[in-house]
C-alpha cells in the first residue's frame, strides 16, 4: 500500500469541506456537477465505467449486465428528484426512517427524497404498501385477499418472489383504535409487513409449506408455530436450518406456516416489475399505452354508472384490440387505473377517492357516447369494485374489437387528475375519444325577399327602425337595449341582462362591412342564429328549470356545431357555470359567440398565413377564450 504523508503531531477532524478530491481529472463534486449543467449532461464516471472492468477484476461476466441510472417512477414517469443531505433528528437520532447501524444514511436519504416528491413527511404516514412499490420500481400491482386467493396461491408467491417482484402483506383493521395493535400471536395490526421468502421442509416424510415475512421495525415477530424459537425446528436438520437461514434472533424477520399464513394476514399486495400473469409460466413482452387526464366538477366528473345522467360526461378512451393471443380465442390486458397527488394535497383537505372503471363494446360510432348508450348498453367488462385506494388495477380477456373505456370516481362532481395504464400482450390502439376539436358550423340563411317577411320580421324591423335611426345601423349600447328587451320577454329561460362586452362580441361575430356597427342584415342573420340557439338550449334544459347543467353542455355544443376537447370544454364550464354548474342563457350565448368568432378568426388566419398552422384550432381557442 503506498504511504500518504501526514504531519506529526494531533490533527484536527476532517471535515466534509475538506474532503479529499479522488476523481482523476483533480475536479471536486461541485466542479464536475457544474461542467455537467453547463453541457446539459448526466455525468458518466471515467474513473469507474459502467462495464465488465468495474463489476469483475478475476473474471468476465457469466450474464449480460445492463447498466441503469435509478429514479422515483410516478404516474408513469420517471423523476429526477434532487435533494441535499441534510435529515431530521432528535437526539442525535434520525427521527423517521433509519438503518439499524446509526452510521448508515441511504434510507433515510431515500426517504426524503420520496418525502418531497409528495409534499411532506407527514404526507407519507400510513396509506398502503404498494404505492411505494410502484413508486420506486414503476412496476404493475396486483391485490389478494387471503382468505378468497386461488389455490395455487402459495406457487403465485413463489412465481413472484423468483421473477423479483415485490410483495407486501397486512392485516385489517375494523377502527382506527386497532391500528398497530397486538394480536396474541405477535403480530401488527395494519402494519405493513415485507414477504421476503417462500420454501418447503421435510418433516416425517411430510412437505410443510412455509412462508418467511419481516417486520420492518427490526423487531416483534410472530410467535405461533414455525417462529424462530417454536418446537417445530427441533424436527429440521442444521444444514436444513442454515439453507433456509433460520436463526433465533429478534431481528423482525421469521417464519410461519404458510396455512398459518392465510389464517393471520388478510391482504397481500404484489408489485410484478412485468404485467406477466403470475398464475402463468410464460414470460411475455408486453405492450403499453398511458393516458393522463382529469375529472373535473361540471364537465368530466360524472361518476359511476349509478349517475346516468353524468357518467357518459367521463373522459372515454378507445381501445382497438386487433390480435389474438397466441394460441387462444381472446385478448389479454391489463388495466391500471391510478389517481394522483392525493398524498401531496392532504394538507389542502384532499383524500383518496374511491374510484374504478368500465369497459363497453363500441357501438361503431365515432365521437364521445351520450347518455343514451349506456341507458340501453350494459358494460362488457369493469374494475372487481370501486374503492379508495391510489390505484385500481385488474386482468382481462375479451375478443378482438373495439371496446370504450371509461375510468371514473364513484361519486360525480369530485375532481382530480388521473394516469390511466393499459398493458396488452399483442399491440393494442388506443385513442382519447375526447382529445380533438371539430368546428362544422351551418351556413348562415339566405336573406328573406322583400315581401315575404313574417310578422315577427316586421315587428323587428319596425323595432331595428325605432332604435337605429335614420343609418340603420345599431352601436354596441343599442343593440344591448334591443336584445335585452326581446330576451326578457321570454318566461321559460332564465337570463340576466346582457352586458356591453357581450354585445360588442356580437358585433364582432357578425359586422361585414368593419364599421362596429350592425346593419338589419346583419342583425337579421344573427337573430336566426339566436333563435336556433335558443331553441338547443330548451332541448338541453333537461329539468325545465330555465337554467341548462353545465354536464349536458358538451352536447348542446355539438349540436350548435362545436365538439369539443376536454380540456377546452373543462376550460369554458369553469369560466361560464355559476356555482351549482348551471349555465343561463346569457352565459350559453355569450359562450357561443366567442366559439364562433374564434373558429372563424383560426380559420381566416390560417388560410392567409400558412406559419399560423403550427399552432391547431384547439390551442387557438382556448388562448382566445382566455383573453
Amino acid at each position: 500500500m503506498p504511504h500518504l504523508y501526514r504531519a506529526p503531531g494531533p490533527q484536527e477532524p476532517p471535515t466534509p469541506k475538506d474532503a479529499r478530491i479522488t476523481h482523476s481529472s483533480g475536479q471536486s463534486f461541485e466542479e464536475l456537477r457544474r461542467a455537467c449543467l453547463q453541457k446539459g449532461v448526466l455525468f458518466e464516471d471515467t474513473d469507474f465505467p459502467a462495464d465488465s472492468s468495474s463489476l469483475f477484476y478475476s473474471e468476465r461476466p457469466q450474464i449480460p449486465f445492463v447498466w441503469k441510472r435509478p429514479g422515483f417512477w410516478q404516474h408513469s414517469e420517471w423523476l429526477d428528484v434532487v435533494i441535499d443531505d441534510r435529515l431530521p433528528t432528535f437526539r442525535d437520532r434520525l427521527v423517521f426512517l433509519h438503518s439499524a447501524d446509526h452510521n448508515e444514511f441511504w434510507s433515510a436519504l431515500l426517504e426524503k427524497a420520496y418525502a418531497k416528491l409528495n409534499g411532506s413527511y407527514e404526507a407519507l404516514k400510513g396509506g398502503s404498501a404498494i404505492e411505494a412499490m410502484e413508486d420506486f420500481t414503476g412496476g404493475v400491482a396486483e391485490t389478494f385477499t387471503t382468505k378468497e386467493a386461488p389455490g395455487n396461491f402459495y406457487e403465485i408467491l413463489e412465481k413472484a418472489l423468483t421473477r423479483g417482484s415485490l410483495v407486501g402483506c397486512s392485516i385489517d383493521i375494523r377502527n382506527a383504535a386497532e391500528s398497530e395493535a397486538r394480536t396474541p400471536f405477535g403480530l401488527i395490526k395494519g402494519h405493513a409487513y415485507t414477504v421476503t421468502g417462500v420454501d418447503q421442509v421435510n418433516i416425517r416424510g411430510q412437505k410443510v409449506e412455509l412462508i418467511r415475512v419481516r417486520n420492518p421495525w427490526g423487531q416483534v415477530e410472530w410467535t405461533g408455530s414455525w417462529s424462530d424459537s417454536s418446537s417445530e425446528w427441533r424436527s429440521v436438520g442444521p444444514a436444513e436450518q442454515k439453507r433456509l437461514c433460520h436463526t433465533a434472533l429478534d431481528d423482525g424477520e421469521f417464519w410461519m406456516a404458510f396455512r398459518d399464513f392465510r389464517a393471520h394476514f388478510d391482504k397481500v399486495e404484489v408489485c410484478n416489475l412485468t404485467p406477466d400473469a403470475l398464475e402463468e409460466d410464460a414470460v411475455h413482452k408486453w405492450e403499453v399505452t398511458v393516458h393522463q387526464g382529469s375529472w373535473v366538477r361540471g364537465s368530466t366528473a360524472g361518476g359511476c354508472r349509478n349517475f346516468l345522467d353524468t357518467f357518459w360526461t367521463n373522459p372515454q378512451i378507445k381501445l382497438s384490440l386487433t390480435e389474438k393471443d397466441e394460441g387462444q380465442e381472446e385478448c389479454t390486458f391489463l388495466v391500471a387505473l391510478m389517481q394522483k397527488d392525493r398524498r401531496k394535497l392532504k394538507r389542502f383537505g384532499a383524500n383518496v377517492l374511491t374510484i374504478g372503471y368500465a369497459i363497453y363494446q363500441c357501438p361503431g360510432q365515432e365521437g364521445h357516447l351520450n347518455k343514451d348508450f349506456f341507458r340501453y348498453h350494459a358494460s362488457q367488462a369493469r374494475s372487481k369494485t370501486f374503492i379508495n385506494l391510489r390505484e385500481v388495477s385488474d386482468r382481462f380477456r375479451l375478443p378482438p374489437g373495439d371496446y370504450i373505456l371509461i375510468p371514473s370516481t364513484f361519486e360525480p362532481h369530485q375532481e382530480a387528475d388521473f394516469c390511466l395504464r393499459i398493458f396488452s400482450e399483442k399491440k393494442a390502439i388506443t385513442r382519447d375519444m375526447d382529445g380533438s376539436v371539430d368546428i362544422d358550423l351551418p351556413e348562415p340563411p339566405k336573406p328573406t325577399a322583400p315581401g315575404q317577411e313574417t310578422e315577427e320580421e316586421r315587428q323587428f324591423q319596425a323595432l331595428f327602425k325605432q332604435v337605429a335611426g335614420e343609418d340603420m345601423e345599431v352601436t354596441a349600447e343599442e343593440l344591448k337595449y334591443v336584445l335585452n328587451a326581446v330576451l326578457q320577454k321570454k318566461k321559460d329561460i332564465k337570463f340576466k341582462e346582457l352586458s356591453l362586452i357581450s354585445c360588442k362580441n356580437i358585433i364582432s361575430l357578425m359586422d361585414t362591412s368593419g364599421n362596429g356597427k350592425l346593419e338589419f342584415s346583419e342583425f337579421k342573420v344573427f337573430w336566426d342564429k339566436l333563435k336556433k340557439w335558443m331553441s338547443l338550449f330548451l332541448q338541453f334544459d333537461a329539468d325545465k328549470s330555465g337554467t341548462m347543467s353545465s354536464y349536458e353542455l358538451r352536447s348542446a355544443l355539438k349540436a350548435a356545431g362545436f365538439q369539443l376537447s376536454s380540456p377546452l370544454l373543462q376550460l369554458i364550464v369553469l369560466r361560464y357555470a355559476d356555482p351549482e354548474l348551471q349555465l343561463g342563457f346569457d352565459d350559453f350565448l355569450n359562450c357561443l359567440v366567442r366559439l364562433e368568432n374564434a373558429s372563424r378568426m383560426f380559420q381566416a388566419l390560417s388560410t392567409k398565413n400558412k406559419e399560423f398552422i403550427h399552432l391547431n384550432i384547439n390551442e387557438f381557442i382556448v388562448l382566445t377564450m382566455n383573453i
